[in-house]
């Protein structure tokens, strides 16, 4: 996949099936719009996402300037998903400010040569957010391509939408995040030295920093499913600051798999989450940490004798 970021010119060559927007967790809404423009490509066309660069000075600002993948994570996602143009676009003033024909104009037709958009209902573009679904419709005879509004995906009557997960995630509420994404809520990252408390537990744990701009949902403990290669391995996981040994300055994700003897350090690797069991808490000694973590463990793994 070709990937461009940092940059305001494209000039892509050859027609084009493309869809705009932010793009943020790929869920389930998203995935229908990548289906239409993955399925141009069997006419010839290369399948292009346009987005925008997320901010990381926004980022640090509260959870709101977060968001549900990183910029890797969703290049990551995309490339899965079969898009040959992934163009992060920075959202600097000359784009902006940019009016909504300009950018017709100038960008999709111009630099992107599309023939093909899809988007969803409730698209806006454009200096203010000023274009629209309808005006793209009607721009489009002019510049000559072919505009199709999607449809939203809805969930327990409610539109399916990056607001919505991030609720979800909010809550602790796993298994709807899950759903609404059509693919289990995950951390990746490459597994770091910890303090290895764990290891003098008898309970050896990897360990991920995620960088600040990722959502993650309450400190606490959850079920989670890890892949290393084509074996899955079920387990616990921590989200929080490790409080009973001392706390740490930066929140980590602290997995224990079940059943797994090996080394992870310097691997990459995506942690999937399935279920919040409970909060994150400080104990009053290592010994009662360690009787509460080996009670996690049969949660957790009681939850997995349930689901086969």
């Amino acid at each position: 996949m070709n990937y461009v970021t940092g940059k305001t010119q494209f000039d892509l060559e050859g027609p084009c099936a493309v869809s705009l927007g932010k793009f943020d967790g790929l869920h389930r809404g998203h995935r229908k719009l990548l289906r239409h423009v993955v399925s141009r490509k069997e006419r010839g066309l290369s399948a292009v996402i346009f987005t925008f660069e997320k901010n990381p000075t926004r980022m640090l600002s509260g959870l709101s300037g977060q968001n549900i993948m990183t910029n890797e994570e969703r290049r990551r996602l995309l490339e899965h998903e079969g898009v040959d143009h992934l163009l992060e676009c920075p959202f600097v003033p000359e784009i902006s400010l940019m009016e909504p024909e300009r950018f017709l104009k100038e960008i999709l037709a111009g630099q992107l040569h599309a023939a093909y958009v899809a988007v969803g209902e409730d698209f806006r573009f454009g200096h203010q957010r000023k274009g629209d679904a309808c005006m793209l419709e009607r721009m489009g005879k002019t510049y000559g391509f072919q505009v199709e509004v999607v449809e939203k995906e809805k969930s327990h009557c409610r539109d399916i939408s990056s607001t919505y997960v991030r609720e979800a995630l909010h809550e602790g509420n796993i298994p709807l995040a899950n759903e609404l994404l059509g693919y289990r809520y995950f951390v990746s990252g490459e597994v770091l030295h910890g303090r290895q408390i764990g290891r003098t537990l008898g309970l050896p744990t990897i360990n991920l920093l995620p960088t600040p701009d990722k959502l993650l949902p309450p400190n606490g403990v959850y079920l989670t499913r890890t892949m290393l290669g084509d074996e899955e391995y079920y387990g616990i996981t921590n989200i929080g600051y490790k409080p009973t040994v001392g706390g740490e300055s930066q929140k980590g994700v602290e997995t224990f798999l079940f059943d797994f003897q090996g080394d992870l350090y310097g691997r990459f690797l995506c942690v999937e989450f399935l279920e919040f069991e409970r909060p994150e808490q400080k104990f009053k000694s290592l010994e009662e940490l360690k009787a509460r973590i080996l009670s996690d463990v049969h949660w957790g793994k009681s939850k997995i004798y349930v689901k086969s």
